[in-house]
């Protein structure tokens, strides 16, 4: 696995280095070829570590903040490890043969049902990312889709923890 570790407000020391690609190595059984990207936030005495791994065409990330940074990695290696097995069923035909061992799984997984029991339509306006906040702050929503004029593209405009906000701007797929 190709593991990038960044930081932000810190530094990172060896020791951790040699930790994140020790625990990221566990993950290399479920995939051919993936990416694992670590990031490590420093806030006061809050430590956040935040992994995505990317392969193929499959996502995962998870984040944790603790007081120590060895414990919030090994809180988000749990988190991954329980939602590539949640998805195991979903993600079989994609992962290496043999990545599942029964031995792992808590109770027999009985795959979701999704059912979609609303659509909405509704124009997609040309406006600017703080036209957009205001709207989806007026409308009480917790994300809001607008066409960015700049780009003329489909973007959605988001609130974050903390109360921040964030853009998705959608791009062509990786292959």
């Amino acid at each position: 696995m190709n593991i990038t570790i960044s930081a932000r407000n810190t530094s990172v020391r060896e020791s951790f280095k040699e930790r994140v690609e020790k625990k990221l190595s566990k993950f290399d059984r479920f995939f051919d070829d993936a990416k694992a990207f670590v990031t490590v936030t420093n806030e006061g005495e809050r430590e956040t570590v935040e992994v995505t791994i990317k392969a193929e065409r499959l996502v995962f990330r998870a984040e944790k903040t603790t007081s120590d940074r060895i414990d919030s990695l090994e809180s988000v290696c749990d988190l991954l490890f329980r939602q590539i097995v949640k998805n195991k069923s979903k993600l079989e035909s994609r992962l290496k043969s043999g990545a599942y061992n029964a031995e792992y799984d808590d109770a027999p997984y009985q795959p979701e049902e999704y059912q979609v029991v609303h659509t909405k339509r509704f124009p997609v306006k040309p406006m600017d990312v703080e036209e957009a906040i205001l709207q989806m702050n007026m409308l009480g929503h917790d994300f809001f889709v607008y066409r960015n004029v700049a780009s003329n593209e489909i973007n959605v405009v988001y609130k974050r923890k903390g109360g921040a906000y964030g853009v998705i701007e959608a791009t062509e797929a990786e292959e």
